[in-house]
């Protein structure tokens, strides 16, 4: 079985109950090796009053402050700079191919900056260690969403529309995936700008289309779509994939449809990393409500099948 490095998130958040509750399906099919301390293991453990099961292989080899780690639905620097310490050791396991993939719980960014760590988040931190423009995919098997810009404010994005980074982008996006179906990508403006009354960025987009088209020979790539109406049953009967200019623009329709089945995968990289589609859930956290394992379950079947299908096999 494939050996899986799981970044193991913020810990005052879902990430450990979901771990431990998904350890005895994941394991069916992985071997996971989670990048956390037995005793911050066991410490949540005790406070959901949950079993640890015997077999769970903690691999935490960094220093962090204090047995007493946990703080529950707090953003603190302490579980900032843990969950940090977690994600690089996940990633360098991947990287020195001591596993084959690398699968993140959620992490909360606040926690991140309190600590010091000066990314927005893991793809971030995922393009700036690899100096590589990391491309973040989300979605399930039914629709999957590529983000032309992520974390960035919305005054930011028609400046970012620029015709040689786009058309890099759809060529990145195409050869990641090696792309065989049609894409839809959608317009920045409403009704794509109508010709230019409200703003002449969905013609760049259009440009950039055709030219990332002429280069793959093949009309792989359609569109610009007014993104109002490109997520109707009909054109989700057409695309299973998507490029969208605008973070929320592309993630509002993803996530009412398939909130808790979607997964974040990143493109465009040496490694292959995915991971839930969610965040830290501090309202749920350590409660003993009932929650979803299932985009958890869906980020490792979907790094297990890719690592399948490259004979990857660590």
């Amino acid at each position: 079985m494939p050996k899986i490095a799981i970044s193991i998130g913020d810990v005052n958040g879902i990430g450990l109950e979901i771990a431990i509750r998904a350890h005895k399906e994941v394991s069916k099919y992985c071997q996971p090796l989670y990048c956390v301390h037995k005793e911050v293991l066991y410490q949540a453990s005790q406070l959901l009053n949950l079993p640890l099961a015997l077999d769970m292989q903690c691999v935490g080899d960094f220093e962090y402050q204090g047995d007493n780690l946990i703080e529950p639905g707090c953003v603190s620097a302490k579980s900032g700079d843990y969950s940090y310490k977690s994600f690089m050791q996940a990633l360098k396991l991947t990287q020195n191919a001591e596993t084959a993939a690398l699968v993140t719980l959620p992490i909360h960014k606040k926690a991140w900056q309190e600590a010091g760590v000066k990314f927005v988040g893991h793809t971030d931190a995922l393009s700036s260690y690899f100096e590589k423009e990391a491309i973040m995919m989300l979605g399930c098997k039914e629709l999957f969403v590529a983000l032309f810009t992520d974390h960035i404010a919305l005054r930011e994005v028609a400046q970012r529309i620029d015709r040689v980074r786009l058309v890099g982008f759809l060529l990145d996006f195409a050869r990641a995936l090696d792309l065989k179906q049609p894409c839809c990508v959608l317009g920045l403006n409403p009704h794509c700008g109508d010709g230019g009354i409200m703003g002449d960025e969905d013609e760049v987009i259009r440009q950039a289309i055709k030219e990332a088209n002429h280069i793959l020979n093949k009309e792989l790539f359609l569109g610009p779509y007014p993104p109002d109406s490109a997520f109707s049953p009909f054109n989700r009967s057409k695309f299973a994939y998507y490029v969208s200019m605008y973070h929320d623009v592309g993630l509002a329709p993803l996530k009412a449809l398939y909130f808790e089945q979607s997964i974040n995968v990143s493109l465009n990289l040496p490694i292959l990393r995915t991971s839930v589609d969610h965040g830290v859930a501090f309202d749920k956290a350590y409660k003993g409500g009932n929650l979803s394992i299932q985009s958890y379950l869906n980020a490792l079947h979907y790094a297990i099948t890719h690592i399948n299908s490259k004979h990857i096999n660590c």
